[in-house]
């Protein structure tokens, strides 16, 4: 066999998040490989998502979730502005549709300002009406700041960066781990290429613990168990009724049945909560449009029979189990799992796009 090719970083997964660490790699002078399975960049979960540009609303002060997410939108928008990827700062209504939930408003905006996220309005029913007409609601906070982009020139523009810099992105490529050796961390290839490198990024996604499992000598107790979430999707016929995106008060698993619109204002609804037992599943069954409408007619009651049709499906790399409080991002390099230069990226759900470019810059000053 052939002596192993000795690399500097190589970043495992070209989905949003791996394009946006190998990027950060090599503006820091890092010669960098990304070594992707897919015929394709962003096959995965960074291209069955709500393509929303977060505000960083939600999550638990302090947490990864909440710094990188208030710090990725910051970026993403400067990013897309200066690229020119199309995206739009729409905001959204977070919509309370009984009394009960009404509390709940004042303690999302709390938890928001803990966050950095200082521009949320608290508005009555007849406020939220002005803005989008044929809203139903109690009551409702205004996001002025969330936003949606286009994926796909996203990670078009982090690949053209990355390869700008004298990176690669190699695709139908599938590598696995095998042991760290020689003060480098030693991968092959399908295809019987082994390679030695300095640091190896795991963005795998889905299949991220799974690829980790397999590295000699790796502290098991350092991984999570993986859960999969799908989370479905179903598009709306004809023309959208709102010109922001509109969103329930968040449910347990995931943000609710809310409705998002692309760039050329075609209107979706999603994703809901599936738990699922592997990721590999991702049709849309037509029957859970029962469901939907009784979702989302608690905020659009004009919505008519038969306007929706089975739309995409997503699949959420979840590390809690249904019955647990949603995990934070995990992060984990040396001091977790005990191999130099290895970084895993483990949990990284939404709002993984929005975090995606402070993300990379987390990763890349920690390697």
């Amino acid at each position: 066999m052939s002596r192993p090719e000795d690399v500097d970083c190589v970043v495992v997964g070209a989905g949003v998040v791996g394009l946006a660490c190998a990027r950060a790699l090599a503006l820091a002078g890092r010669e960098v490989l990304v070594l992707e399975a897919c015929d394709a960049i962003g096959t995965g979960t960074s291209s069955r998502n709500s393509e929303v540009i977060h505000a960083g609303i939600y999550y638990t002060p302090g947490s990864l979730k909440a710094r990188l997410c208030v710090q990725g939108r910051a970026l993403l928008y400067a990013y897309a502005k200066e690229r020119g990827i199309g995206h739009q700062r729409c905001g959204k209504l977070l919509v309370a549709t009984s009394g009960d939930q009404v509390a709940q408003l004042q303690g999302i905006i709390d938890k928001a300002r803990e966050n950095g996220v200082a521009d949320l309005v608290l508005m009555s029913r007849e406020q939220a009406q002005a803005l989008e007409p044929q809203l139903a609601c109690v009551a409702a906070i205004h996001s002025p700041g969330t936003g949606i982009i286009d994926s796909h020139a996203l990670m078009l523009a982090l690949q053209g960066d990355l390869e700008h810099q004298g990176g690669m992105v190699v695709k139908n490529t599938t590598v696995v781990p095998v042991e760290y050796t020689q003060s480098a961390i030693k991968l092959i290839t399908m295809d019987g290429m082994e390679l030695l490198a300095k640091t190896v990024i795991n963005a795998s996604g889905l299949s991220a613990v799974a690829w980790a499992k397999q590295f000699k000598g790796i502290r098991l107790d350092s991984l999570p168990t993986p859960y999969f979430c799908k989370g479905n999707y179903f598009t709306l016929a004809g023309k959208s009724p709102f010109s922001r995106l509109i969103y329930p008060v968040p449910q347990a698993a995931g943000l609710g049945v809310h409705l998002t619109l692309d760039l050329g204002g075609q209107a979706k609804f999603g994703p809901d909560v599936q738990w699922v037992d592997g990721p590999e599943d991702l049709a849309v069954d037509s029957r859970r449009g029962d469901a939907f409408y009784a979702e989302v007619r608690k905020y659009w009651p004009a919505l008519q029979d038969g306007a929706l049709a089975p739309g995409y499906a997503g699949m959420r790399p979840k590390i809690n189990a249904p019955h647990e409080s949603a995990a934070d991002f995990m992060i984990h390099g040396e001091a977790s799992h005990g191999i130099p230069g290895l970084v895993n990226l483990f949990g990284i759900e939404s709002p993984g796009l929005t975090s995606a470019l402070a993300i990379g810059e987390y990763v890349a000053q920690r390697v």
